[in-house]
């Protein structure tokens, strides 16, 4: 099939299914699997030449490229709408890799503090360790991005929806502030999904995915993609990459491809299911807040609904009894399953002061909103009323 800028009419949902299919000599109908690491050539003089210029469709090595994983990368950015991408070995290897491969000592760095933890690792502990510089601040408020914007500020960082409180961050209004200054604006849209939201178009230059999340949704393989512009993915990022070892495996690469045939059904019944539970949970009596961007009660809820087409898949619930009754709540729950993943066709549920977001300070875990009582609850595609009950029931125990 063309590729999705020789076909510009065509719907998402088509691109997730087509867009970046490459079909060897025997005409298959599923994409190949190459699980290859090398590859040959006809001819010393051919291994010289590819060396010294590989095409795209020109091949070296598996943690250079390989079809499969090309396919994918083709597929992630005719979604995202981007002119390039790279696809790593997890979301955090893509987060790495989007940021350290364009800084260097003296650098500056403007972050949004809601963050997951481990993005916060790179950006406190590995950026800072080679002499990088960063300033966090409230995503929300724009004077903030504002003050903290430098003359050699490099990168403008943020989650679109940060994990695990919610918070909704407006891109185009950072992206404009960034852009002045001439840093580049990345995003993390795990949240948003590729499905709601057209970051690249909101202002964005860069997005990241852990496609472990929604673009698998079902719970198998790692992966992770930087989405961005030709010369940024080609030059600055992709050698970092091939030489530090972050690819992605081509069997997962074939996993996710298979995936991302499904996405788009995936995440519309999985919010259409939040938005049900949240509406439903709203004014329970053993809950302090329900944080869903689709409610009006949201903070940004005018904003969320501006830049995304849906509220997502995830939600917050503060149990006004604090851990204990958080802990009671979670161990009642018989149909939502308690991971620390999320993005799954099964609904699961984690606990952020004691797994994801544990190693923060009670200070920093206090700044950020997540509470003793808090849980993250991801929403999966079983029945909403089913859900609804396992919830309700669970919430009565605790």
């Amino acid at each position: 099939m063309k590729d999705d800028h020789q076909k510009p009419k065509l719907n998402a949902r088509t691109r997730a299914v087509h867009a970046g299919t490459r079909r060897s000599q025997y005409g298959e109908v599923s994409e190949a699997l190459f699980l290859t690491q090398g590859f040959v050539y006809d001819s010393a003089e051919a291994a010289e030449a590819r060396f010294i210029h590989s095409e795209r469709d020109q091949f070296i090595y598996a943690r250079y490229g390989n079809p499969t994983v090309a396919m994918f990368e083709d597929r992630i950015a005719s979604l995202e709408g981007t002119e390039a991408a790279f696809a790593t070995a997890s979301g955090m290897a893509a987060v790495n890799g989007a940021l350290t491969s364009m800084l260097r000592a003296g650098d500056h760095v403007v972050s949004a503090r809601a963050l997951f933890g481990s993005c916060l690792y790179i950006l406190e502990d590995v950026l800072t360790r080679y002499g990088v510089e960063v300033t966090f601040v409230d995503g929300t408020d724009l004077d903030q991005w504002r003050a903290a914007m430098r003359p050699e500020t490099k990168v403008a960082f943020f989650e679109s929806l940060s994990n695990p409180t919610l918070e909704v961050i407006d891109i185009a209004g950072v992206s404009e502030i960034a852009h002045r200054v001439g840093a580049t604006v990345i995003v993390d849209n795990v949240f948003a999904t590729p499905v709601f939201q057209d970051t690249i178009g909101l202002g964005a230059d860069v997005v990241v995915y852990s496609a472990t999340k929604h673009i698998d949704g079902q719970g198998r393989v790692l992966g992770g993609v930087i989405c961005g512009t030709q010369d940024y993915i080609r030059k600055t990022v992709e050698p970092y990459l091939k030489h530090t070892g972050g690819a992605m495996s081509p069997f997962n690469a074939w996993v996710l491809l298979k995936s991302l045939e499904t996405v788009d059904l995936r995440c519309r019944a999985q919010a259409e299911t939040a938005l049900a539970l949240a509406q439903g949970l709203e004014g329970n009596a053993a809950l302090a807040r329900v944080i869903y961007p689709g409610l009006a009660s949201h903070p940004q809820h005018g904003l969320a609904m501006g830049q995304m087409e849906k509220g997502g898949t995830v939600m917050a619930l503060e149990l006004a009894g604090g851990q204990a009754a958080a802990f009671r709540f979670l161990n009642a729950l018989e149909i939502v399953t308690i991971s620390n993943n999320l993005g799954d066709a099964k609904s699961i549920i984690t606990h952020p002061a004691t797994t994801t977001h544990q190693r923060l300070s009670d200070d920093q875990k206090s700044v950020l909103g997540i509470t003793p009582g808090l849980v993250r609850l991801s929403v999966g595609l079983e029945d909403a009323g089913d859900l609804l009950v396992d919830l309700q029931r669970a919430l009565d125990a605790a």
